[in-house]
């Protein structure tokens, strides 16, 4: 890919016009060349200097301007680089966007959230404080993280490996899920499992099985579906009363 194609490429990124991955008929559907856009993109820019005001960085992409203009509002020091889209209402509390990344309309990027190379966040998501959203762009046609609209991400929790969160999840604190993290629903007579994707409504709390080893039996982590959201109830009311339900929570 020549460099006037990767510049062009990322310059549409910047502006919405392309994404690493978009919903097609309910699926998703990765963008590969431009996956490659952003790695050429890294080959052929130089390290050099910037200053932000009291602060200085030594990087070789720039950062995203003119947030006024986008609508969004951005909290000292929350950094989004160059080549990510930020949706109109989106807030940025002191937290970091990667190129690649599309954020969705009223989004919340809470404290020390970061979202990662290429993940696709839906509107009106909240990321509260902590929450690690991993990056994927190589090999090429590998899906990112999503979080698809509506969903609630709980302090601390991770998403690794192109893990799919349906709209409206509701992913305790402290969970972390990649792509063969069982994600095992409990809510019904028998165990339903899931990996790297969980179900929209679904309410996922950090869990453990036991697994036998040579050295004896010990407890791996997974993740356990525990209630769903109820749409008669906003998330918070929501979250607590399946977590009180199943003894987990105050």
């Amino acid at each position: 890919m020549n460099a006037e194609r990767v510049e062009a490429l990322i310059a549409k990124l910047d502006r919405g016009e392309v994404r690493v991955a978009e919903p097609v008929d309910g699926d998703w559907r990765v963008n590969p060349e431009v996956q490659e856009a952003i790695l050429e993109f890294f080959r052929l820019r130089q390290m050099e200097p910037q200053e932000v005001g009291p602060f200085e960085y030594h990087d070789k992409i720039p950062l995203k301007h003119d947030y006024e203009k986008l609508g969004v509002r951005v909290v000292p020091p929350a950094v989004a680089r160059y080549g990510s889209f930020l949706s109109p209402g989106v807030v940025m509390m002191p937290s970091y966007v990667n190129i690649g990344a599309w954020v969705g309309p009223r989004t919340m990027v809470d404290t020390w959230a970061t979202v990662g190379s290429g993940a696709q966040i839906g509107a009106d998501v909240h990321l509260a404080g902590g929450v690690g959203i991993g990056g994927v762009l190589e090999p090429p046609g590998a899906r990112p993280v999503i979080v698809e609209d509506g969903a609630f991400v709980g302090s601390r929790a991770i998403l690794t490996e192109g893990v799919r969160v349906g709209a409206g999840a509701v992913i305790g604190p402290n969970v972390s899920l990649t792509s063969s993290v069982p994600i095992i629903d409990v809510t019904g007579d028998e165990p339903v499992e899931h990996r790297g994707f969980v179900p929209p409504r679904a309410i996922v709390v950090p869990g453990t099985r036991p697994k036998e080893f040579p050295a004896g039996t010990y407890q791996l982590a997974c993740a356990l579906i525990v209630g769903w959201r109820s749409e008669s109830t906003d998330l918070k009311v929501s979250l607590n009363a399946a977590l009180r339900e199943h003894g987990l929570g105050g």
